[in-house]
């Protein structure tokens, strides 16, 4: 991989990545401007998420609802990226920011992995934004998340972007509406090839892996996230490549 991707690929080691930005509850909020500028003026990579607007942008914003980070109702998808962009994060000065401005801003100062949020089994308008905004930006960049359907998509249009598999031991309330064979699937990482990324991002919660050893061990790096304290990371670090963190510096 290193002969595919050069010096996107070494960034996969190095530094370590901020999760949705250099974040603090007292400075800038989460998948902010102000977070990743700080986690860029830091040396950090960073990690953040995307989502569609109801007028076909991508926007930085983690939730599915709104009201945890601006106290508004609704979604994302509710509201046109215009809107989204006056709703103040957290009550601070920042607001919701599209993916394309949050890349001019970064430039070409850190790797910047991004999470699609298409919901699972659907595919095409979000990823299709994703690429489109890529392609005017040449810092570096890769794309995550859950979804293999989004994976394969990107395999199958756009090889050369490169990707990175989010998966953890599915057992949380958040997977409950799964089948369980599905789950059980999913915690195995049988869903690798069919995705067919070129590293996996692992939660603590599945970690080590006894199957995450095997892709490591024929090329497959392997992230941590999401890493809170430096002996979590301790506990893990024979078996990855790198870690997402948040709450201190790492």
């Amino acid at each position: 991989m290193k002969d595919t991707f050069g010096e996107l690929w070494d960034l996969l080691f190095d530094p370590p990545i901020a999760h949705r930005g250099l974040w603090s509850k007292d400075g800038a909020p989460e998948n902010s401007l102000g977070a990743f500028q700080a986690a860029c003026q830091a040396g950090y990579g960073i990690e953040l998420d995307v989502q569609l607007t109801a007028d076909g942008e991508a926007v930085v914003f983690h939730d599915s609802k709104l009201e945890r980070m601006t106290g508004r109702e609704g979604r994302i998808s509710d509201y046109s990226a215009a809107d989204l962009g006056q709703m103040k994060l957290n009550g601070s000065d920042e607001t919701i920011p599209t993916l394309a401005d949050t890349l001019t801003l970064i430039g070409h100062r850190a790797m910047v992995h991004i999470e699609i949020k298409t919901p699972f089994g659907e595919v095409g308008p979000l990823e299709r934004r994703v690429h489109e905004i890529l392609i005017d930006h040449n810092g570096p960049t890769c794309v995550i998340g859950f979804n293999p359907y989004s994976h394969a998509w990107f395999a199958d249009h756009h090889p050369k972007v490169l990707r990175g598999l989010d998966s953890y031991n599915y057992a949380s309330g958040d997977a409950k509406h799964m089948a369980p064979e599905l789950r059980k699937a999913f915690a195995d990482l049988e869903h690798v090839s069919f995705a067919r990324p070129h590293f996996l991002a692992l939660g603590l919660d599945m970690l080590p892996s006894a199957k995450a050893d095997e892709f490591r061990a024929k090329g497959m790096p392997v992230v941590a996230w999401t890493v809170r304290k430096p002996e979590e990371w301790d506990a893990v670090k024979a078996h990855c490549d790198n870690l997402i963190f948040e709450g201190y510096h790492a």
